[in-house]
């Protein structure tokens, strides 16, 4: 199968490990809401692309429980970020304290977060949590910078990768839809929210490679 995770099946509190396989990358994925998780996390990123920490791409997405009611709007559940072959879903939810590593990793203004529709997702970091994300970019912004289009095209992630990263695949309305709230992730879940972030990286890469 060209999709597909494997649990690693760790016997701790503090985290789990998984890889995701789509089509021929695999993604090494932690799932954490521990601070000191993330900051490991945080730290082996540094140290990995040390030597390209001045023009550094990360793929950036979040998830949170749906509302069907008018005026509610749930605060965000999970933060993915994605470098490389590196995942991590943190739990912003469930986590005892954010770590002020992840504060500057993500107000570095060296760093390029990127996501579709990503706006969206920075302002609610920033008013549910504080969590300031320093510089970002809309990928299908970079998109028309990339082509010298003068108006953005009205396009999601799995429409976007099918034309830049020549990969399709779903995204199931069950698993936007579902409780990201849930202290455990489903494998559904955690596949899924390491895809979008996966997929943003790579074709922010790809966008950034072509110029």
């Amino acid at each position: 199968m060209s999709i597909s995770i494997t649990d690693y099946e760790l016997d701790y509190d503090t985290h789990s490990l998984y890889r995701v396989d789509f089509f021929d990358d695999y993604i090494t994925t932690l799932v954490t809401h521990t601070p000191s998780k993330v900051k490991s996390w945080i730290n082996k990123t540094r140290y990995l692309h040390r030597y390209r920490l001045h023009k550094l791409i990360i793929g950036l997405d979040v998830e949170w429980r749906p509302s069907f009611s008018n005026g509610v709007n749930n605060p965000v559940a999970t933060l993915q970020l994605c470098v490389g072959h590196r995942c991590l879903i943190f739990q912003l939810l469930h986590t005892p304290g954010i770590p002020s590593r992840l504060f500057n990793f993500l107000a570095d203004p060296d760093f390029t977060f990127v996501g579709v529709g990503i706006k969206d997702d920075v302002r609610k970091l920033y008013l549910e949590y504080g969590l300031a994300v320093r510089r970002f970019v809309d990928l299908r912004e970079l998109e028309a910078r990339r082509y010298g289009w003068s108006v953005q095209r009205n396009i999601g992630l799995k429409d976007m990768a099918a034309d830049v990263l020549g990969q399709e695949f779903e995204k199931p309305k069950t698993i936007t839809m579902s409780h990201w709230d849930n202290p455990s992730l489903s494998l559904a879940q955690i596949k899924y929210a390491c895809i979008d972030a996966f997929v943003s990286f790579e074709i922010g890469r790809a966008l950034r490679a072509a110029k």
